[in-house]
């Protein structure tokens, strides 16, 4: 039910006309929210009462006048009461539909999630990733599917979206599209961006993300061994396409770039640092933040040998990489060759320099997470959380620093 309902007939006098008459506006105000509707009459200032809220005098004009401003009051209350007797709700937009004669547009879900879609399209390599407009492309898909599987229809109006909606959805997904806990949760974090759209433009009044509550569980990261990495540095490959990928993969384990990041890597991201060595300074595709990378002396070392390469030298790019797909394919392939027992996929390289590489090594985790480009020092903190053997490391200092000296047989004093 609505807190406040008024009606107002003014004069919109910025639009005064030559002969000094100004256009006559209906104002209708509900819950605070006011929109305007002209009454396509005009009329000259002075004979116009904003007390009375009416035109005076008492010629034939004028009274007709009167009459019609009488009479659409009286077909707003009538649109108004329409729209109740409906069960619709009254806002000064549905009732400015009701009033004009025109069908108010239905809002339906994967509409709108179409229409974002196309909006991140046009926007892909300057705001969005291409992997970014995949993701919302893959859960509209899953949306139309759920809605045809649980209430057979292929959309419905955004309204009808409430928690029974949202738990339905991410049942359907863990069930019959058999995704995980976390691809899950991800798909609903996306398909909750439509519906803030919705929230923001008034085609959802309640929230139905207001009591959802639901986490993402932590996942143990692998990442490779010191001996691990070592392997593949002494690893030889005849064919070409191993040996290239096994270098890529190599040289973002000792840099912590991603896929995308040293894929586009170019000569104009190598610049000379403040210790006067060399250091790559890029953006990351995924945050657009800045990573800055001091260069050690194995990734150099790669990149000078497909700096003389023949078949690259005269390329923008630093790396022959191939697709992620392919990429991915092949160190599959290398993990075999290298007796390597994980599941070695091109993202596994960054785990590797953020553990192996730095943390395990004493870099600092406030370093780390700047070189990976990190938004949030707590990103970075999930690696520390699994290098066991660097706790073991520090432990074992520890105790060579500390003295147990027995004063008597029931009680020791502690030095350090």
């Amino acid at each position: 039910m609505n807190k406040t309902f008024g009606l107002l007939f003014y004069l919109k006098k910025s639009k005064v006309d030559a002969q000094g008459k100004c256009p006559i506006y209906l104002r209708i105000t509900i819950d605070g929210k006011r929109t305007e509707i002209s009454t396509k009459r005009t009329i000259e200032i002075e004979k116009w009462s904003v007390e009375a809220n009416k035109a005076i005098g008492r010629t034939e004009d004028i009274r007709e006048l009167n009459a019609y401003l009488d009479s659409l009051t009286t077909k707003v209350y009538q649109s108004q009461r329409d729209l109740i007797q409906d069960n619709k709700e009254v806002t000064t937009e549905t009732l400015k539909n009701k009033f004009l004669g025109v069908e108010e547009k239905q809002r339906t879900l994967i509409t709108i999630f179409k229409n974002h879609n196309k909006q991140v399209e046009k926007l892909v390599g300057r705001e969005f990733s291409a992997g970014t407009l995949e993701r919302y492309k893959t859960v509209c898909k899953h949306l139309q599917k759920f809605m045809q599987h649980q209430y057979k229809v292929s959309d419905i109006p955004v309204n009808r979206i409430d928690h029974k909606y949202i738990t339905d959805f991410e049942f359907y997904l863990k069930t019959v599209r058999n995704c995980g806990h976390n691809s899950t949760i991800k798909y609903i974090k996306n398909f909750k961006k439509i519906v803030r759209i919705a929230i923001a433009n008034d085609w959802i009044k309640k929230d139905p993300f207001l009591n959802y509550k639901v986490r993402l569980k932590e996942v143990e990261r692998q990442f490779l061994s010191k001996e691990e990495i070592q392997k593949l540095i002494e690893k030889e490959f005849s064919i070409k396409r191993l040996e290239q990928v096994k270098d890529i993969f190599v040289f973002c384990c000792f840099t912590g770039l991603s896929y995308a990041d040293v894929k586009k890597l170019s000569k104009n991201d190598i610049v000379i640092g403040i210790d006067g060595d060399r250091w790559i300074k890029t953006k990351r595709t995924k945050t657009n933040t800045r990573s800055n990378i001091p260069l050690l002396k194995t990734p150099e070392v790669i990149l000078e040998k497909y700096s003389s390469s023949s078949n690259f030298a005269n390329s923008d790019y630093l790396l022959p990489v191939l697709s992620n797909q392919k990429m991915n394919a092949y160190l599959k392939e290398i993990a075999d060759l290298c007796e390597i027992n994980k599941n070695l996929t091109f993202h596994l390289a960054r785990h590797t320099f953020a553990t192996t590489v730095t943390l395990t090594n004493g870099v600092p985790i406030e370093s780390v997470s700047k070189m990976l480009g990190h938004k949030s020092l707590k990103t970075t903190q999930h690696y520390a959380k699994i290098i066991d053997r660097k706790v073991s490391e520090d432990m074992a200092v520890l105790r060579a620093k500390l003295n147990v000296n027995k004063v008597d047989n029931n009680r020791k004093e502690l030095y350090l």
